[in-house]
């Protein structure tokens, strides 16, 4: 359990497990998504896209030198989804109930992700500032989702500087 301030708030030093670990190769991936881009990596070899990046591909082996960034179209189909009620790490929960959700993406690969509402205040995938779509019941209930449903890819400002892909429906 997370210890809070008195003023409800986390003390300066909490440890936040929704940032990424930046490296020197993830960084081209999450400077795209600053800019609202979502990017997969995709084999040379045998044709397949791939997430989260790596510097390999899983399926062939192939190595660094065969394997690209390209920028997905941002379209998925709802595969699976929770609605998290509690959760003590910060910062989600802060953030209960929300729906964390696995998406098939056009490109092929799934991918985890949160399920935004139409306030999601996230960035659209073609940069500009959009809604993130809107899931009915996303964030609270889930009601409305359904399996195979469109979705789209926003982002959200999980600290400053640092976007992420969520999605809501297309």
């Amino acid at each position: 359990m997370v210890t809070r301030r008195g003023d409800g708030t986390l003390p300066v030093n909490t440890v936040r497990y929704d940032l990424p670990e930046v490296d020197d190769f993830t960084r081209p991936y999450w400077d795209a998504a600053a800019q609202g881009r979502l990017l997969l990596r995709r084999c040379a070899d045998c044709g397949r896209a791939h997430h989260y990046p790596r510097e390999f591909c899983p399926y062939c082996w192939a190595g660094e030198e065969r394997v690209t960034w390209e920028q997905a179209g941002g379209r998925a189909v709802l595969y699976t989804w929770s609605v998290i009620h509690r959760n003590d790490l910060p910062p989600f929960g802060e953030r209960v109930p929300y729906v964390a959700a696995v998406v098939d993406l056009e490109e092929g690969p799934r991918l985890m992700t949160e399920l935004v509402p139409a306030s999601g205040g996230g960035s659209s995938g073609d940069g500009s500032s959009g809604d993130g779509g809107v899931v009915s019941g996303a964030g609270s209930s889930g009601a409305g989702l359904r399996v195979g449903m469109p979705l789209e890819v926003a982002f959200r400002e999980a600290a400053e500087g640092v976007w992420v892909p969520v999605f809501g429906v297309a």
